[in-house]
């Protein structure tokens, strides 16, 4: 009798638990977050003047033209290569995650200081002389990719090598540039921890947006 009575109060014990831990407190820090972080909560989501949405604040997207402020290199192209044309198998579940090359691997060096190969079709620019025949003074987070691929930031230093390029592709004035530079600059969390970034998104939604 007494072995009864203690496997039921076991079992009413781990159905109220579970309930409480399942289902009660799931809903209500969801409901929470809506209210509250309503935003973060939904991913972050940006959207251009049209409504339209366009990207995640938390994502990074490839940006390569001379008209925009260029992001960073990434392994996994930010996920958004074709699933269909990846032999590797490596972006059908838009994977993040670094090369994992070392300093000294050719592939690396090949992408970053680009060869000479008599052959035109193999013969490759390299990130480092592409950055600096467009006029742009390379940086570290211009030339190597971030540890989950994914990072939407580059340092406002980064930003600030591409002005030059930018405001003579589209005719603007450098100041203006600089200014909207300095507006799209994220700051260290609590003021302490990490570095500044500005998030290259945001900023080239805001360049489309200059007159």
């Amino acid at each position: 009798m007494s072995f009864t009575r203690e496997a039921s109060r076991a079992i009413r014990s781990t159905l109220v638990l579970w309930i409480i831990t399942a289902i009660i407190y799931p809903f209500v820090m969801i409901g929470f977050g809506q209210i509250v972080f309503p935003a973060q909560v939904n991913g972050s989501l940006i959207k251009n003047t049209q409504g339209e949405i366009v990207g995640s604040a938390l994502v990074g997207q490839p940006f390569t033209s001379d008209r925009y402020f260029n992001s960073r290199p990434s392994t996994t192209s930010y996920s958004t290569a074709d699933p269909k044309k990846d032999e590797a198998g490596v972006l059908k579940t838009g994977v993040s995650g670094a090369s994992n090359l070392a300093p000294s691997n050719p592939a690396l060096l090949e992408r970053i200081q680009g060869n000479n190969d008599s052959d035109p079709s193999k013969r490759l620019e390299g990130d480092f002389n592409r950055l600096k025949n467009a006029g742009v003074q390379p940086t570290a987070d211009l030339v190597y990719t971030s540890g989950s691929s994914l990072d939407p930031h580059i340092t406002p230093e980064a930003a600030k090598a591409q002005i030059a390029r930018i405001a003579k592709v589209r005719g603007v004035q450098p100041q203006q540039l600089e200014t909207l530079i300095n507006q799209n600059t994220d700051g260290r969390f609590l003021g302490i921890f990490g570095e500044p970034g500005v998030n290259v998104l945001k900023l080239n939604l805001a360049l489309d947006a200059l007159k």
